[in-house]
């Protein structure tokens, strides 16, 4: 079966609620995923835009505090909406569990959704760090 999604975890001494801050804060998303984003601009009434390797592109933000949930959306194809889940949940023991889950591009082969993996162990290490304000 071919993969169509990719999804890790890591461990933060960051309460959920730090972690939830960072993501719902957009403009932050370039320093902890800058294979996503090199700069994000807008607002939540305006709509927020990402800017990659000088292209541009429409993400929306659904953030639930309460959940603990944050997804990063955009329209993939014509109709069709997909983007980043995150979750962040307590650790027993104080702390912050958060998980990811990345798309993985359509045809992509075992060489590809290794190097979605290596992204993902790299943003979420990322993420943990300034969650963590280090």
């Amino acid at each position: 079966m071919q993969s169509r999604s990719v999804t890790g975890s890591a461990e933060s001494g960051a309460d959920p609620a730090a972690v939830v801050a960072v993501l719902a804060d957009p403009p932050r998303i370039p320093a902890w995923a800058p294979g996503f984003a090199d700069a994000v601009t807008g607002d939540e009434a305006s709509g927020w835009r990402v800017t990659k390797d000088g292209q541009d592109f429409t993400v929306r933000v659904v953030a639930n505090p309460d959940a603990r949930t944050v997804d990063y959306l955009r329209e993939v194809a014509p109709g069709r909406v997909g983007g980043a889940y995150l979750r962040a949940i307590p650790r027993p023991g104080g702390g912050s569990v958060v998980i990811m889950t990345l798309p993985v591009p359509p045809g992509a082969d075992a060489a590809d959704v290794a190097d979605v993996a290596a992204t993902l162990h790299d943003e979420l290490a990322a993420l943990v760090r300034l969650a963590e304000g280090a």
